[in-house]
């Protein structure tokens, strides 16, 4: 490997959510600033909205008439 071409690692590198959750990690910069997090993310939290495709099939085969 060549020296001096890696950027710095930092092992204690910490990352801001803007809910205000805070973790460390590993990554090349020191304050990671993001929007989503575990915390908060609806997928995690269970405010995950699940769509129903049996019923958008349907009404797509309506639409166009579409026999079985």
């Amino acid at each position: 490997m060549k020296e001096k071409i890696h950027p710095q690692y930092f092992t204690d590198a910490q990352v801001v959510c803007v809910c205000g959750n805070t973790f460390s990690t590993g990554s090349t910069r020191k304050v990671l600033k993001v929007e989503k997090c575990s915390k908060c993310h609806p997928f995690f939290t269970g405010e995950h909205k699940i769509l129903d495709r049996a019923g958008r099939i349907e009404r797509f085969k309506r639409r166009y008439r579409i026999k079985e």
